[in-house]
């Protein structure tokens, strides 16, 4: 009986000062939450990188147009009244100079000309391309 009390004695202490100062670290302890990154924010800042490096050379730094090589696209109505699906399609195949609907005159590569552009690439470029618009 006495080896019992000796250990249930010896196991409560054990437990009390175990749980000391818990209560105090726990209440010092700072987390620093990161912030929260939204998908489309991700995927836009990709978009971007991609037109910067793809699309830029046509369509300029702000999506303007470059006179006789790309459209002004921030104020195109194809564009305003495209989904984003219909538009990667149009990225992925692009504009013929025989098509009837180049008004430049100038092929609009399939891919913006960069085949190892992806699905997703085009994607992230049509999200990218609806911010500027927007503002």
């Amino acid at each position: 009986m006495k080896t019992t009390l000796t250990v249930l004695a010896i196991s409560g202490a054990l437990a009390f000062f175990a749980g000391c100062g818990g209560e105090e670290e726990a209440a010092t302890t700072k987390t620093t939450d990161a912030p929260q990154v939204d998908s489309n924010m991700l995927a836009r800042a990709k978009g971007k990188q991609v037109f910067k490096t793809t699309c830029v050379a046509c369509h300029g730094e702000d999506g303007k147009g470059i006179e006789g090589l790309g459209k002004n696209w921030t104020t195109s109505e194809y564009i305003a009244s495209s989904t984003d699906d219909e538009l990667v399609e149009f990225l992925k195949v692009g504009r013929t100079i025989e098509d009837p609907a180049n008004s430049t005159g100038v092929a609009m590569p399939p891919r913006g000309g960069n085949p190892s552009l992806t699905d997703d690439d085009l994607r992230n470029v049509v999200l990218y391309m609806r911010k500027l618009i927007e503002g």
